[in-house]
């Protein structure tokens, strides 16, 4: 589980770097408003999705029915990211589309998510199979990592209430 854990890290790493760089300071998505509003609705809903990953993999076992949430998530994680791709080359059109960057980026962030969920998804078949729900079970993780992942919790979580108000923005 500490595998996918630090794999995880890293794909948070390169998505903050994604959002901080591309979607923030190069393509300026949050005060597009409108014109974006499909893209940051797609962005807050799958970030809220990795608040929820990030505080709780490090410190909880999701056990019996609670793996199947689990899996639920993830499936639903990558629905949105299928579906931003989609939406992305269209919203950006206007902008001069997606940039190569960007692309590259996006494609080591997959790859990093398909590592994470080759080493979670045996951890979630232990899980569905024991009784009870979600369990507190540190995984032995260094502290620091602990911490970044609490910190990127917040930060994510932060990030996607500002998408989603940027979305609902009224044109100006």
């Amino acid at each position: 589980m500490s595998v996918a854990l630090w794999l995880l890290f890293g794909q948070a790493v390169l998505g903050g770097f994604d959002t901080l760089y591309y979607h923030e300071w190069r393509a300026r998505l949050p005060v597009r408003g409108p014109a974006v509003r499909d893209e940051l609705r797609l962005h807050a809903a799958r970030d809220f999705i990795y608040a929820v990953l990030f505080a709780t993999l490090p410190w909880l076992a999701w056990r019996g029915a609670w793996a199947a949430l689990l899996a639920a998530l993830l499936l639903t994680e990558i629905g949105i990211t299928l579906a931003d791709f989609v939406v992305e080359d269209r919203v950006r059109a206007p902008l001069g589309g997606v940039y190569s960057g960007e692309r590259v980026t996006h494609a080591i962030m997959g790859i990093l998510y398909g590592g994470f969920l080759a080493f979670l998804v045996p951890q979630m078949a232990r899980w569905w199979s024991d009784s009870g729900g979600l369990a507190f079970s540190p995984v032995p993780l260094p502290s620091v990592l602990r911490a970044a992942m609490a910190v990127m919790a917040a930060g994510v979580f932060l990030s996607g209430l500002r998408d989603l108000a940027a979305a609902y923005r009224p044109p100006a």
